[in-house]
């Protein structure tokens, strides 16, 4: 989206683009317990609700690099990134701003300790994830158990 101004030195008409923010998303599979389940965060800033952990990358970040950043700074978990699973663009996904989200399955050891944006962390299994979930995070999810399913009968 292009917006016109108007340089207040010069006069001349200057285009000020307004883009969608880049962010990752990282779905973190605990390994080192039955079931492989997943770590989510209860957001300490709003849009409140449980969330999959993530934030926006840096500039001068890759995709990667940023995916590993915020799940240390999230859950204190140092993940081991597995594959892409998709990105997520839908301008309402996020009711602050436009955001787009390439998101990330990875695996970890240990247990998540709230750090960053989480006011606290939760490790849940496919039959107990929470109703309520933060963004597109459900529609993601979705697509997660979609993918494991998919990748078993192969």
């Amino acid at each position: 989206m292009k917006e016109a101004l108007i340089c207040p030195h010069c006069g001349k008409v200057v285009e000020k683009y307004k883009n969608p923010f880049p962010t990752v998303d990282i779905i973190i599979e605990l390994i080192d317990m039955d079931g492989i389940p997943i770590v989510l965060i209860k957001r300490k800033n709003p849009p409140y609700g449980w969330a999959i952990p993530g934030g926006f990358v840096d500039y001068g970040e890759s995709l990667e690099q940023a995916a590993v950043r915020e799940a240390k700074e999230e859950t204190g978990l140092d993940v081991q990134l597995k594959y892409q699973l998709g990105a997520y663009s839908d301008p309402k996904r996020d009711p602050r701003f436009h955001t787009i989200s390439v998101v990330f399955v990875a695996q970890a050891k240990g247990l998540p300790k709230a750090g960053d944006d989480a006011k606290e962390t939760g490790i849940f299994y496919r039959e107990n994830l929470p109703k309520e979930l933060a963004f597109d995070h459900a529609k993601i999810l979705k697509d997660y158990l979609l993918t494991l399913r998919k990748r078993k009968e192969e």
